[in-house]
């Protein structure tokens, strides 16, 4: 017993000298991207690249020629531009976000702006702010505008109009799909949808012909049209199918229409729908995962021509090999060996593209090619603050769990460790459903992996990205084999030596932060301390507080998914705080609409009353996670020093 002792005593010691003066900097790893976005314009005079600075994101443009910026886009504080497109060679259209207190990130407020590259003819083209809000429109109308609107199609060959969905705010459920202009806002009917809260697909020439949404039933259903003016068809009804098809695009000659095809068991494949035969023919298909992005024609952004697919490290298949985008893509991934590579934008010509470099260490870097003279040149990178050399490597890891489904994750470890009796924090994701973790830079993950700690992620049931099967094998288990993902994913790396079975903590947000506590009262052996942030905890109340719940379809997506409420108090951890044997820190919003403040106080309460050691940090303003750089500096200081007082790890300065 004395020898037990001394030995853990000495690895103590050890772990801490090993991190006495490595404190980590929290202010490098939550301190916003330079930027998020960039896009090369038509012509490529311009480039376009949304900004985030402290209270809202601008969209900035500057000219190539001389690296001046000509024009730039702001709302008011917490307004931020969520999204761009370059529809034509001079002007671009905006979506904008607003942040509100009860969420951590901005929400759409389904308004669409307009802008010359050189800053005027800035309008409101369709939003409730018109009327109220010109920002130099010429649009004349007596009132706002109740509907959300949405970009479908840029129209790359129609320099003055774009194809929009329009969402009306009334009861009405049934889209329209709509030509704008995107000078003067005016709109014309194309069509409407024939299935509830549908999205439209366009073909290479901008007409209609796909639209997909859900009935009252929440089966999703697929409509197709042959072009102007005819009739809608029915293509795949969820409920009789057993399986949703999505629209990705057509061939150039509009004869043959890609789709994305759930499959009875494992991933999605791509599917070549023959619209004259009814012909299908499968494309591709990954034995592991679902297409993640499609990678479309050099000379149109209409046109599929490849996938990629995020296995592991993201890859890019292509319909056919001699296309000239697979040799693009790999002659860029042999100059990039082990990165991610992607064509973000590209000039009308094709001759100039924009492309993001990025990796598990690399936030991204971006470069001009010359495709004709293959020539390269760096423009920036979003956070060269950090250098890729000194974050930890990810790898990807395949493991069984007890019942021999086929569980995928994420290994990170600090830079120059060895990889063996690591002390590990297990990070589930959010969401749950439908939500995974990728291979790629994550702030958070290379925090943890700063202060010393290995990390281990695992997409478990009911994550997305794995097939119809895998989704739908999460639904009511919470608690249950979603949970036991987690512990044998756990049990996996104390098997294979990675963790030090003496030192490992779980740590979530949202539905991670109630598998975190789900997990050290599941298993009181297994885990050293846990912390949860804006996290559930009472299932029940999900079915009377928050914002699931007032939704329309809300409470049948908590009866299907999670369960009736009557039948969620023995998976709940607020239930379970009496076989909590380990330390708790807990961390909340006031204003968080997801996840009430409710469930963290409860939480809390029932802790300190099974005698558990808990900590909190409650901020009053703050939502579904923390906003404010000073209150995500406050946040990861106490949550690097709750890990660093039971795993060892380092502080921050």
């Amino acid at each position: 017993m004395r020898k037990s002792l001394l030995a853990g005593l000495a690895a103590g010691l050890l772990l801490c000298s090993q991190f006495a003066v490595a404190q980590v900097d929290v202010q490098r790893f939550i301190r916003k991207d330079k930027f998020e976005s960039i896009k090369i314009s038509p012509g490529g005079e311009y480039l376009a690249a949304t900004v985030p600075l402290e209270d809202r994101t601008v969209l900035a443009i500057i000219r190539r020629a001389d690296n001046q910026l000509t024009g730039t886009f702001a709302l008011a504080k917490n307004s931020h531009v969520s999204g761009f497109w370059w529809v034509n060679p001079g002007r671009v259209v905006l979506s904008v976000a607003e942040k509100f207190g009860q969420l951590d990130q901005p929400l759409g407020t389904g308004e669409l702006f307009a802008m010359d590259a050189d800053g005027g003819k800035a309008t409101v083209l369709v939003g409730y702010r018109i009327g109220t809000q010109q920002v130099g429109s010429n649009i004349q109308q007596k009132k706002p505008e109740q509907v959300h609107a949405f970009l479908v199609d840029s129209l790359p060959a129609d320099d003055k109009g774009v194809v929009v969905s329009i969402w009306p705010w009334s009861d009405d459920p049934f889209t329209r799909a709509e030509r704008l202009d995107v000078y003067t806002g005016r709109r014309t009917p194309i069509a409407r949808a024939p299935v509830r809260n549908a999205d439209f697909t366009t073909d290479n020439l901008g007409q209609v012909r796909f639209a997909h949404g859900a009935g009252i039933d929440n089966a999703r259903k697929l409509y197709y049209r042959d072009g102007k003016g005819s009739d809608w068809q029915l293509v795949n009804d969820e409920a009789v199918s057993k399986r949703a098809e999505h629209p990705l695009g057509f061939n150039r000659d509009q004869t043959i229409a890609y789709l994305q095809v759930e499959q009875p068991s494992g991933p999605d494949a791509v599917v070549a729908w023959n619209i004259a035969t009814g012909e299908r023919k499968e494309v591709l298909r990954n034995p592991n995962v679902d297409p993640d992005s499609i990678v479309y024609s050099q000379d149109s952004d209409m046109v599929p021509v490849g996938v990629v697919f995020a296995d592991g490290k993201p890859s890019v298949r292509f319909f056919a090999d001699d296309v000239p985008e697979a040799r693009l893509y790999r002659s860029l991934e042999a100059a990039f060996p082990g990165e991610a590579v992607k064509v973000t934008s590209r000039t009308a010509d094709g001759q100039l593209a924009l492309v993001q470099v990025s990796s598990d260490r690399n936030p991204g870097d971006f470069y001009l090619f010359n495709v004709e003279a293959k020539k390269l040149d760096y423009a920036l990178s979003r956070r060269d603050w950090l250098d890729p050399e000194a974050m930890g490597a990810t790898q990807p890891v395949k493991l069984s769990a007890r019942d021999g489904t086929d569980l995928h994750g994420f290994l990170t470890l600090p830079k120059g460790a060895s990889g063996k009796q690591m002390p590990m924090v297990v990070l589930p994701h959010g969401g749950p459903f439908g939500i995974r973790d990728y291979w790629g830079f994550d702030p958070e993950t290379q925090l943890l992996a700063s202060a010393g700690y290995a990390v281990l992620q695992v997409n478990f049931r009911g994550s997305g990205g794995y097939g119809r099967s895998f989704h739908q094998a999460g639904a009511r288990e919470w608690g249950k084999s979603m949970q036991d993902d987690v512990t044998d994913a756990t049990r996996w790396a104390v098997q294979q030596g990675i963790a030090d079975p003496q030192r490992i903590c779980l740590y979530g947000a949202s539905y991670g932060a109630y598998a975190s506590l789900t997990g050290v009262a599941k298993e009181p052996d297994l885990y050293r301390c846990a912390a949860g942030y804006v996290g559930v905890y009472d299932l029940g109340m999900m079915h009377t507080r928050g914002d699931i719940q007032r939704r329309g379809s809300g409470e049948t997506y908590l009866n299907e998914w999670i369960g009736p409420r009557n039948g969620l108090v023995s998976v709940s951890p607020v239930n379970m705080a009496e076989r909590i044997k380990v330390p708790v820190f807990l961390a909340a919003g006031g204003e968080d609409e997801r996840a009430p403040v409710q469930h963290t106080e409860l939480m809390e309460r029932r802790l300190k009353a099974a005698g558990v050691p808990v900590e909190t940090l409650y901020k009053k303003t703050e939502g579904h996670g923390f906003y404010k750089p000073e209150n995500q500096q406050e946040y990861y200081t106490r949550l690097l020093a709750f890990f660093n007082r039971h795993l060892g790890g380092a502080t921050a300065k």
